[in-house]
């Protein structure tokens, strides 16, 4: 059964030609046009890569501190003991600990958005993957969430800049967010600007052919927009 959509939606969808491809800042133009909710919606990133998420030499995945940020507050948990554990809360981290902290993650608590952890404190927060690992919290060395002392203030104050993860799933797609749609259009350029360069640095070695497929955004309840991918092709021309 095709899914119904309401009056606004649909009107919304009506004014987008749907075998249209548009430039990343037009794109913008019509999400910012389109997100007429009575909230302040999120500017979601669609990217289909050609890829096998299947194959280990064929993950993208990695994080980009978005000039703008997320407008929105983040709150980050980090795993450390000692001079790290000073550091971090000198730094602004919202929550702070290690064995205390790691009992109540495991109880279930995920109420934060970014977990970060020494070195050090990975052997016991292993325990915490079932918990961290099904909501993409899970500290990591491949997403730069597991931080030495001497790096962590940065990464705490990143994190709650607007460092986003992007992840290829095993559809092939990388589902992630550019900030919200009352920003400025040009904050939101400078945003998917940063995002998608960091996505064509990380395009894995001997990649067979295009390594884009496709790319829409769209507003949490708006219609996606097709990105041209003649200009996606320009910026990774630039970034080889």
């Amino acid at each position: 059964m095709a899914k119904k959509h309401g009056k606004r939606y649909s009107g919304l969808q009506d004014s987008v030609d749907p075998e249209a491809f548009y430039s990343p800042e037009e794109a913008i133009s019509w999400v910012k046009k389109g997100a007429s909710a009575k909230f302040n919606e999120t500017v979601e990133f669609h990217l289909r890569l050609n890829l096998d998420a299947r194959q280990a030499d064929q993950q993208v995945r990695g994080v980009v501190v978005l000039p703008h940020g997320l407008g929105k507050k983040l709150s980050v948990v980090v795993f450390a003991t000692g001079e790290g554990e000073k550091i971090a809360s000198d730094a602004g981290a919202d929550f702070v600990g290690s064995d205390e902290l790691i009992k109540k993650v495991n109880a279930g608590w995920t109420d934060f958005d970014v977990a970060l952890a020494t070195p050090d404190m990975m052997t016991k927060i292993g325990k915490l993957g079932r918990v961290l690992g099904r909501k993409g919290l899970m500290p990591s060395p491949r997403t730069g969430t597991v931080v030495n002392s001497n790096d962590l203030a940065r990464a705490v104050e990143q994190s709650k800049a607007g460092r986003v993860e992007y992840r290829l799933d095993k559809f092939g797609i990388i589902h992630t967010v550019i900030g919200k749609s009352q920003f400025e259009e040009q904050q939101l350029v400078d945003n998917f600007t940063a995002l998608m360069e960091a996505i064509l640095e990380a395009r894995p070695d001997g990649i067979k052919g295009g390594y884009i497929k496709s790319l829409s955004l769209s507003s949490t309840m708006g219609p996606g927009i097709k990105i041209d991918l003649s200009a996606l092709l320009q910026m990774e021309g630039a970034a080889n």
